[in-house]
């Protein structure tokens, strides 16, 4: 057989070595049917470190590598997702179907409300609903009382008019001087 090329590595050599030997042997032993045999060594045959073989010599096969499971990015989310799964927190943010349909009556409910409200300001639904004998007397009250505030109103005005500031101030400076501590 050929030699492999000096750059590859020797663990590498050693592995090819090992086969070598192994397809030589056997090229030896198709050769020598005529019942003649090869002193053969008592130990088995050497094998490539990391390999497990049988009690016949096989090679074992090994569980492989499945990158996105030992990828640590993905453990992480796992970890998170189980965790809010645990605590009930739906972090996709789905909605069961009666949710999304309780959700949306109230918000047509909430929107009828406020289209209910702008309307019952107005001055016409104000006429409409005050109709009748009480709605008049309801009316009559406000009215007067309207008038008593904006009269209290101007009474107030009047009276701060003719009220001497210097005489607020010494009347103050006085409270405080006798004011218990």
């Amino acid at each position: 057989m050929q030699r492999p090329v000096p750059h590859i590595s020797s663990s590498i050599m050693s592995r090819m070595s090992i086969f070598e030997n192994t397809a030589a042997r056997t090229h030896c032993l198709a050769e020598n049917v005529t019942g003649t045999m090869m002193s053969m060594s008592s130990s088995p045959p050497a094998t490539p470190t990391g390999v497990q073989t049988d009690a016949e010599g096989l090679i074992l096969p090994k569980k492989l590598i499945n990158p996105c499971i030992e990828n640590t990015d993905r453990k992480e989310l796992h970890r998170e997702l189980k965790f809010n799964a645990r605590i009930g927190k739906s972090v996709l943010n789905q909605k069961t179907e009666l949710q999304r349909a309780y959700e949306k009556q109230k918000e047509r409910h909430a929107a009828a409300a406020a289209a209910a409200a702008i309307e019952q300001h107005s001055p016409e639904a104000e006429l409409a609903g005050l109709q009748g004998e009480l709605g008049r007397v309801i009316m009559e009250r406000a009215q007067k009382h309207g008038a008593a505030a904006q009269k209290q109103n101007a009474e107030d005005a009047e009276e701060r008019q003719y009220v001497n500031p210097e005489y607020l101030n010494v009347r103050a400076k006085l409270r405080t001087a006798h004011a218990p501590n």
